[in-house]
Parts: structure tokens; sequence; C-alpha cells
């Protein structure tokens, strides 16, 4: 399987969720695909990449033939995602596969309450039941796995699903998750918290999003 880099799986994972939300800017500018790499929420880690790398990156994706240069009428190059189910593609994922795998992309490893709340904009399932199957299938070692179900980290309800685009992922239990388990109590509320802050995200990146799409409209009315 095909191993790309954070950089990678960042200008990835930007292009298909502007794609989805907010198609009349896609396809991006490398201007508005640095500040999709650099936005501040919906994204982990928080990067500061500058043009010359993004720049850099997109060029690598050009020749693994991920990322596609379009001509739109302008002199502006503009950049279109070819990694999922697109005509020239080499993988051919559904929607609900690419959603998923391109906010892990975004976000590292997540649940699968977490990946359903964070998909929203994107596509729709049914349940955390829909999300666990869409994500067994792409963990499914007798095909390609392109997801791995990581180890339920102490105090924690849920097990948290991870890509391996960018080769076998390692588990660490750290000194927090130590402390964490250390007090059970504490632990049942962040988990039963965990469901609302991820929701509450997400409303507040669409609020972002419309921003930025009015703010594109107003300068190009004034431009």
């Amino acid at each position: 399987m095909i191993e790309l880099t954070l950089c990678e799986t960042r200008v990835i994972g930007v292009l298909f969720e502007k794609e989805h939300t907010t198609p009349d800017q896609y396809p991006l500018s490398l201007n508005a695909l640095v500040n999709g790499c650099n936005q501040k929420s919906n994204r982990e880690p928080v990067l500061d990449l500058s043009e010359l790398e993004v720049q850099s990156t997109v060029d690598s994706l050009l020749k693994k033939g991920l990322v596609t240069t379009v001509n739109v009428g302008s002199r502006v190059a503009k950049y279109r995602q070819r990694f999922g189910n697109t005509e020239f593609g080499d993988f051919k994922f559904t929607l609900k596969e690419q959603s998923l795998l391109s906010v892990l992309f975004l976000r590292g490893p997540q649940t699968a309450g977490e990946l359903r709340l964070r998909t929203q904009r994107l596509c729709e399932f049914t349940d955390v039941a829909d999300v666990e199957r869409v994500l067994d299938g792409l963990a499914d070692v007798d095909t390609t796995a392109y997801v791995v179900k990581l180890p339920r980290e102490p105090g924690k309800r849920e097990c948290r699903y991870a890509h391996l685009f960018s080769g076998e992922v390692e588990v660490e239990v750290g000194v927090e998750t130590a402390q964490r388990s250390s007090s059970p109590r504490q632990s049942v509320a962040d988990c039963s918290c965990a469901e609302r802050v991820a929701e509450l995200e997400q409303q507040v990146s669409a609020l972002q999003d419309d921003v930025e799409w009015l703010k594109a409209q107003w300068q190009s009315l004034n431009g």
C-alpha cells in the first residue's frame, strides 16, 4: 500500500473536506489549501505549514497521481483530489469510506462515535453501528487493511480507530493515560462529555466554513 506523510494526508483530507463542505470554492488554490492545512479547528495536530511546504507536498502528490491540477479559466493553479472514487484514481472507496478516512487524516485516531459526529457534513451514517461496519470493512486484512482498531485505553469505554496510510500505528500509554485510569470517576465524566464536545466542535467548524465562504463572496464582488 502507498505510504503517505503527515503533510500528504493533511492535504488530501483538506481537499476532500472542502470539496463537500464548500463546493463553490473547490478546486482549491494553493493559498486556500495552506489555510485549510493550518486551520485550528478540526485538525490534530494543528500545523503551521508554509506555502513552500504545501507546494512541495502537492508536487509529491501530483507525482503519485493522488492530486491533479485543474484549469478553471484562472491564472492561479487549483487542485483537486484523486484519492477516492474518481475516474482515474487507484482507490475505489465509497463516500462513507472516504469520509471516514479523510477525518482520520485530519484528526488522527478517533472512536466510532466521534467519527460519526465529525463526518456529518460529508455523508450520513444511520448510527454508530453503521460507522463500525464500514470501519471493519476498511480494516479487513483479507484484502488490504486501510484502518486498524486500537486497543482500548485504560479508563476509556470505546476503542479508537486509526488509518494505516502512514505505516503502523504506535500505541503509547503515557503519564496522562495512567492518571486518568487511576481516577475512574473523572474518566467516566470525560467519556460522557466527549460526544457533546465533538458535536459542538463540528458546529463551530460549520460556522467557520460559512464565514470563509461569505468572505470569499464579498471579495469577489468588491475585487
